[in-house]
């Protein structure tokens, strides 16, 4: 277990930094995992989610392993594919292969089964987030959807979400966005989190400064409600920033 260690507080800042090295660990061999929230046997009662956002895992899955099948209910989960690709299978007969850059989403709802395997040569790298949804039940969906880094370049563009305006993203069961973006060193992007919401951000690659602060690859940030926050690349970078409630 790794002991809790913020950077700062909401008092001074409104953010709270996780380094990557405080991360939760687990070596499974062919799996080696980071958690940001307590998960498995990994536990902090400092870090048992955000908001809505329950789990943030940070993924590596050698070549030809995988999560064999097994069951999940009422929980969305997504998935963003860092580098290689994740071949899903599931209990409602979807199948489909996500490739770096792309996303795939899965509401649970009243029960599911399903595998996430790496059928690559290399090691996959994967954001594996799960949301709280806003109801419990319904009927158990999944979909995938390409998103191009050149078309998230420079700005933040919604992968996936539980609001109808967003039409072009894909469908979540939550009051929750998850955005990405891809930026050249000494770009910039904003984001305001309203009253009472919870906003939790990972550079997937390259260091960035958040409000001034520098933030290092994979680190972890949780940002509290009511402000608007700068994010401003210090090396070229790749973003995911989850809205929650």
């Amino acid at each position: 277990m790794t002991a809790t260690t913020s950077v700062r507080h909401e008092a001074d800042t409104g953010i709270d930094r996780r380094p990557f090295a405080t991360l939760g660990h687990a070596d499974h061999g062919w799996l080696d995992a980071r958690h940001h929230f307590s998960f498995a046997n990994y536990y902090d009662p400092a870090r048992m989610g955000w908001g809505a956002i329950r789990v943030w895992n940070d993924d590596a899955i050698a070549a030809g392993t995988g999560f064999p099948p097994h069951p999940h209910r009422d929980m969305e989960i997504i998935t963003f594919v860092r580098e290689g690709a994740i071949t899903h299978r599931d209990s409602m007969g979807n199948q489909g292969r996500t490739v770096a850059g792309d996303v795939q989403v899965m509401s649970a709802g009243t029960g599911v089964r399903h595998s996430e395997y790496n059928l690559e040569g290399d090691t996959t790298r994967i954001f594996q987030i799960w949301i709280e949804p806003k109801r419990a039940g319904g009927s158990p969906s999944w979909g995938a959807k390409p998103f191009p880094r050149g078309e998230r370049s420079g700005r933040l563009v919604t992968l996936a979400s539980g609001f109808a305006e967003d039409g072009e993203a894909l469908p979540i069961r939550a009051d929750a966005r998850v955005m990405g973006a891809t930026l050249k060193a000494g770009e910039s992007v904003s984001h305001t989190v309203g009253e009472g919401r919870h906003a939790y951000l990972v550079s997937a690659s390259g260091a960035v400064s958040l409000d001034g602060e520098r933030i290092e690859t994979r680190d972890g940030v949780a940002i509290y409600g009511g402000r608007t926050v700068t994010i401003v690349a210090l090396d070229d970078a790749e973003i995911v920033l989850v809205d929650a409630d």
